[in-house]
């Protein structure tokens, strides 16, 4: 019988490393923070690499290589835009504008980065969020949003992407 358990194990590792795909969920994680002294909203965008370059060669039909530090120019436009094309946020029902402040990999993910300035004490946040959704329609966008020490999170599934949060 053990054995039987161990051969199992085997096949469903292995069948697990012989796909094509890196990792078994397709996943984004988006942070926003109220830094209340700059007056300002800072946002993280978690995405995997592979996942993010994929997307951003069929969305713009060029050659993508965010690790490439001589790219790094050129990558930073594509990555702009796109996130801008599929992140928005209101604050106390006010349209914002994302200001690009850069992206860097860590691991296996690519974290872009952008602020909202003049923001004074939000009290109502809503975020459209639909990155990577034009990739995997399994994809799911985790959000946490901190105001004044008090954390909410919402959960988006493609092709739900509004999220409120109240403070």
């Amino acid at each position: 019988m053990q054995n039987f358990i161990v051969k199992s194990l085997l096949v469903v590792v292995l069948s697990f490393f012989g796909t094509k795909e890196k990792h078994p969920i397709f996943m984004s994680v988006t942070e926003l923070e109220y830094n209340a002294k700059e007056k300002l909203l800072e946002i993280s965008c978690k995405i995997f690499t592979d996942d993010f370059e994929k997307t951003l060669r069929i969305v713009y039909n060029t050659k993508v290589d965010l690790v490439d530090v001589a790219k790094k120019t050129a990558m930073d436009k594509l990555v702009n835009d796109y996130i801008k094309k599929h992140l928005s946020v209101q604050v106390d029902k006010k349209e914002t504008t994302l200001k690009y402040v850069g992206f860097e990999i860590i691991e296996e993910a690519v974290f872009c980065y952008f602020e909202i300035d003049d923001i004074i004490n939000p009290k109502k946040i809503t975020i459209s969020n639909n990155l990577l959704f034009d990739y995997k329609k399994e994809q799911i966008s985790i959000m946490h949003v901190s105001v004044n020490g008090k954390r909410q999170s919402a959960k988006l599934s493609n092709p739900e992407k509004i999220a409120t949060f109240n403070f």
